[in-house]
């Protein structure tokens, strides 16, 4: 979680907490959600979480280390557990991904997840 922190979030202002209380939301007591590995000879070589949302589940984070990239260990992982979010009556499932990341959006698309908006984050500083 600190690799994928550290690759995909820099540019989000983040406080020492926020990583913990991202893994509570999905482990934590009452929790409704999880991570799932996808694992290569007993090893992890990515993950995703998921929690239940109103209409669904949302699907993420997702990481892989860069030296696991380009084997499709995402790709089959996130289509797996979109799958069983499916299978067990979540309506859709919901990502978000970063469009300057043409391979993560394509992989996406592969599996059949679809645009459906796009977001921008503006950040405003102090003037004193």
């Amino acid at each position: 979680m600190d690799a994928f922190a550290a690759e995909a979030l820099q540019a989000m202002p983040r406080d020492e907490g926020d990583m913990e209380r991202g893994i509570d939301a999905r482990m934590g007591p009452g929790a409704a959600g999880g991570f799932t590995f996808w694992e290569v000879d007993g090893r992890p070589v990515s993950l995703t979480g998921w929690i239940r949302i109103p209409g669904g589940a949302r699907i993420g984070p997702v990481y892989t280390p860069a030296e696991e990239r380009g084997h499709g260990y995402a790709s089959n992982l996130v289509g797996e557990v979109s799958a069983h979010m499916l299978d067990r009556g979540a309506a859709a499932c919901f990502l978000y991904t970063d469009l300057a990341n043409p391979t993560s959006n394509a992989l996406y698309r592969r599996i059949g997840y679809e645009q459906v908006a796009e977001s921008s984050m503006i950040r405003f500083d102090d003037q004193d």
